[in-house]
């Protein structure tokens, strides 16, 4: 049994790590085809402006690594209630997290004024997570993971993973690899974070 779940999670790492490659490869440089490029901080700050208190208090943190860990990212879920929640799960080495990303810039601000995003930097150095984050400007803070608790906690089989939490706080599913289109994150965040539970 132990060694089936063991081959399942590699199988899993590595059907990720193929999708990652193939769309580094690909015409668009992996990027997301929705759209040309996401949003500028600036243009991004604009386009939230009237977001309720809670994710407003969110968004003053764009693109920061927050510490706390694991305590602190379940602490502000908690503050989060009544709001759906999505976190993603990255880190800086991971190839098929940074072709992630500029969906993650898009889709947080395109609905960032009623969805809470949040991050979590999964056992990383400090300065490559910080120079990602300078790299791909989200419009929500990180929290970082360096001992994998919130990996091991959820179970998840690799990053980029994204949990996705209704306005309960219900953990609803988790979705493994990356989003490489922002109409498919978006879909996602229609069938599981705005469910009522």
């Amino acid at each position: 049994m132990r060694i089936a779940a063991i081959i399942a999670a590699i199988l899993a790492l590595v059907a990720v790590l193929v999708v990652g490659l193939r769309q580094a490869g690909s015409e668009n440089g992996g990027q997301s085809s929705d759209k040309s490029a996401p949003p500028t901080p600036s243009q991004a700050q604009s386009r939230l402006i009237g977001s309720p208190p809670a994710l407003a208090a969110i968004h003053a943190q764009a693109a920061q690594l927050l510490p706390g860990g694991p305590t602190a990212l379940d602490e502000r879920l908690r503050a989060l209630r009544g709001y759906p929640v999505v976190v993603n799960v990255w880190a800086s080495w991971c190839g098929p997290c940074r072709e992630e990303m500029p969906v993650l810039q898009e889709v947080s601000v395109d609905r960032g004024r009623k969805v809470a995003f949040l991050g979590v930097d999964l056992k990383d150095n400090v300065p490559a997570a910080k120079r990602l984050l300078a790299q791909f400007p989200v419009s929500y803070p990180s929290y970082g993971d360096p001992d994998g608790t919130v990996f091991s906690d959820n179970h998840l089989a690799g990053v980029p993973s994204t949990i996705f939490y209704s306005r309960s706080g219900k953990r609803q599913i988790i979705h493994s690899g990356p989003y490489l289109k922002a109409g498919d994150l978006n879909a996602d965040i229609n069938r599981y974070a705005l469910v009522a539970k």
